[in-house]
């Protein structure tokens, strides 16, 4: 299930990045014959969660002060004097190599890469908590174009290591912090299992103030049970679940909605015919509408990515029938659209601003109950 929809993303982000006409000529084999790796899978062992009580396990953590993307914020922003909950995030897919079905924990470009993802995505949570964002063995891009057996078991360890990230942020959050999970992409895929295996029916599912899982597929009926929380009904909901993907319009979502309906749900029960979640992050309500106006900042990134501006009301959203969030015209917002108007790369950045407002209206509602 979790290769067939990363295998369609994976095809999408190298058509977006690097190999337009050369994908039109050769199609995919050329993408595989250049990303996924022809090593054999090197089983290795797992990191324990006492090795994340070393600083350099991070990509971001509380107590790195110097260097830290996640404390980033444009212009008019700054990072919550004194942010309360404690917020866990796992990047997207940063590794890109095929030199190994896993990206070692050291890999400098991947780790830069990881960086820029902080600085676009997690930084919108810096005001209501401060965040933890490990490094992982993370499956690299290739992983997500083969149907081979090691692709699964690169899936497999890279969320060994973010289980064991977690153990260790929850042994140094505080046993009664508020927690809110994010992720994206690959580190959104990570987070359905999190939820399921150290979240759901556990203590901790009651301090959990909200989860964004964007940028992946969440089917109400098959899925929302396992994870333990509910769909966020309303923008002052606590203790319940976001996730949206964003489209242009005209948008064309054949692509992902096959293989949607291709996968099984959590459940065991395909997921063909049912309703994804579709969060609007604009109204933080579900199938709502909200002209461009009530968006309160898209992040446009510099041409070298190392910055970005502030744009207000750049894009409006609504959910579409098909339960995918359409936000009108394509904008100008950087070159890594997809085929079909699909803006995965951009889902945090297009609403940054009011993702931020939305974490910390629902940690207030955390608070208050």
């Amino acid at each position: 299930m979790a290769r067939k929809f990363l295998y369609l993303i994976a095809i999408l982000i190298m058509l977006a990045i690097a190999a337009t006409f050369a994908y039109r000529l050769f199609g995919v084999q050329i993408m595989r014959t250049a990303m996924v790796p022809t090593t054999e899978f090197v089983p290795q062992p797992g990191v324990q969660m006492s090795a994340y009580a070393e600083p350099d396990m991070w990509v971001a953590r509380p107590d790195k002060a110097v260097d830290n993307p996640a404390l980033w914020t444009p212009d008019g922003y700054t990072p919550g004097a004194k942010p309360e909950a404690a917020v866990f995030f796992i990047h997207p897919t940063s590794y890109l190599e095929r030199a190994s079905w896993n990206a070692p924990l050291d890999n400098q470009e991947a780790n830069d890469r990881a960086a820029l993802f902080l600085r676009g995505q997690a930084s919108a949570f810096n005001e209501a908590g401060e965040v933890w964002a490990p490094r992982y063995r993370q499956a690299t891009f290739g992983a997500f174009l083969t149907d081979k057996a090691e692709a699964e078991k690169a899936l497999d360890l890279a969320y060994g290591d973010i289980a064991s990230a977690f153990d260790r942020f929850l042994a140094e959050a505080g046993d009664d912090r508020p927690i809110i999970l994010a992720g994206h992409s690959q580190g959104a895929l990570h987070l359905t299992r999190l939820l399921r295996e150290k979240v759901a029916g556990r203590p901790v599912a009651k301090r959990i103030v909200a989860a964004y899982v964007v940028g992946w597929p969440i089917s109400r009926s098959t899925d929302l049970k396992a994870l333990g929380l509910p769909e966020c009904n309303g923008p002052d909901q606590s203790g319940c679940l976001l996730s949206w993907q964003s489209f242009a319009e005209p948008a064309d979502t054949t692509l992902v909605q096959e293989t949607y309906d291709a996968t099984t749900g959590f459940d065991g029960h395909p997921r063909k015919g049912t309703a994804m979640v579709c969060t609007n992050p604009v109204t933080g309500a579900p199938d709502t509408a909200a002209l461009a106006p009530a968006n309160l900042g898209t992040l446009v990134p510099s041409d070298d990515l190392k910055t970005a501006t502030l744009t207000k009301a750049a894009v409006p959203a609504h959910c579409g029938p098909n339960g995918f969030l359409l936000i009108g015209n394509p904008p100008e917002i950087g070159p890594y659209v997809l085929p079909g108007n699909n803006y995965h790369v951009y889902d945090y950045t297009l609403f940054w601003a009011n993702v931020r407002a939305d974490a910390v209206r629902r940690l207030a509602a955390y608070k208050g109950q």
